[in-house]
């Protein structure tokens, strides 16, 4: 007996026992095959007559009991005619269950709710929930967005602390940037983001306007407001529109620089912006340079004439050009001596304090979470001591 349960007939790859079938018929040890009818053997025309064809080079029979054809016998049309009946009644019944998932996103209600960190879905209401401990992560994460770390920074400083996703996964720049767009955070959903190409193969795409998307506001509890989440959204397109190509200096989009010299240097032959890089990295010939972002990535052909500027040159040029600007104005002295006082005493220190509070408050959370598993029986007290030690050490 080969039964395989609960497991669909669109495709052979799931369905474990009928692969054991067949490898049992290839070495010889079935000479025929007894089933119910063709639907249970498969719902998809292509394997139905794939098997059979194959099967019956062995000289192995398939006999379907409904049918009552016996695939040594009988011929392929009257089963190829069946077969198809077969996978077209599961096509109609996917049409109708789509059909159906359509109006519960029409009405408003959570359909194929997958894992999002910061939420679970509720067993008993099926809505969704705030899980805590993860949320504070989550407005963490926009703060420093708004702050101005990009998702590379803001992942790292995450690993560091040894935060993890909820499953129990390192923090990537995508994964970080897939939660600043995310809008659930701000307690919309917008379903049907992706589609089901069709039934047989079940590939899943983005939704690009092939079929309906819903967008219902306020559909749940934010864990960030409205206005932080829209100011993440603006940040986050100025990026963008920056890294393609503006044509002029006065249509630049200014956003917050990780390099002294970044946003502020173009290839003079091609008008592209200069990006920082850093030649033999790893051994002592290591130097840092500022090349042509189109000749570094597209090739040189794109501007052939573009060279590597050593960083040094650049810092140099810089200095000397503020010196003979500084030489008889004062004004510009006084203005970056202030500038400077107002940068060393406010934003830096700002930063610091902002990023202390957050691994203070993370850290009596997680001390909360772990007494809370302790005095549940859950986490044993030896683990609870070692973790009060390490942080005493700390």
């Amino acid at each position: 007996m080969y039964a395989d349960k609960a497991i669909t007939g669109t495709s052979v790859r799931p369905r474990e026992d009928f692969q054991r079938l067949i490898e049992d018929c290839m070495d010889g040890k079935i000479d025929m095959i007894i089933t119910k009818s063709i639907p249970r053997f498969a719902r998809n025309t292509l394997d139905t007559l794939r098997y059979v064809r194959l099967l019956r080079e062995k000289n192995v029979a398939i006999y379907f009991e409904v049918e009552k054809i016996n695939t040594l016998v009988d011929g392929e049309f009257l089963m190829t005619i069946l077969s198809s009946v077969a996978q077209q009644e599961v096509e109609n019944t996917s049409a109708y269950v789509k059909k159906g998932l359509k109006m519960k996103m029409k009405r408003g209600e959570l359909v194929g709710f997958s894992r999002c960190f910061g939420y679970d879905r509720d067993k008993e209401t099926g809505e969704l929930k705030i899980v805590e401990s993860e949320a504070e992560t989550v407005r963490h994460i926009f703060d420093r967005y708004l702050q101005g770390a990009g998702g590379t920074v803001i992942a790292r400083e995450l690993n560091e602390e040894g935060i993890l996703t909820y499953n129990h996964c390192q923090w990537t720049c995508s994964i970080i940037l897939n939660i600043i767009k995310n809008e659930k955070y701000m307690g919309d959903m917008l379903q049907g983001k992706t589609y089901t190409v069709d039934p047989i193969s079940k590939r899943r795409l983005p939704n690009n306007g092939e079929e309906d998307k819903f967008y219902v506001e306020g559909h749940h509890e934010p864990i960030v407001s409205r206005k932080v989440f829209d100011k993440a959204q603006e940040l986050r397109i100025s990026r963008n529109v920056k890294r393609a190509k503006t044509s002029t200096e006065s249509n630049r989009v200014r956003i917050r620089r990780q390099y002294a010299f970044s946003c502020m240097l173009q290839c003079y032959f091609c008008g592209s912006n200069l990006s920082k890089r850093t030649w033999h990295s790893s051994s002592k010939y290591s130097k840092v340079i500022w090349q042509c972002v189109k000749s570094a990535k597209k090739g040189k052909r794109f501007c052939p004439e573009s060279k590597a500027i050593p960083e040094a040159v650049i810092e140099k040029a810089f200095v000397e050009s503020y010196k003979i600007l500084c030489e008889n104005n004062q004004d510009i002295l006084e203005d970056l001596l202030d500038k400077i006082e107002v940068i060393l005493k406010d934003e830096k220190i700002e930063k610091e304090v902002k990023q202390i509070e957050g691994r203070i408050k993370r850290t009596k959370t997680k001390r909360n979470k772990l007494a809370d598993g302790y005095l549940d029986g859950i986490i044993p007290q030896e683990r609870l001591r070692n973790y009060f030690l390490q942080s005493l050490r700390l």
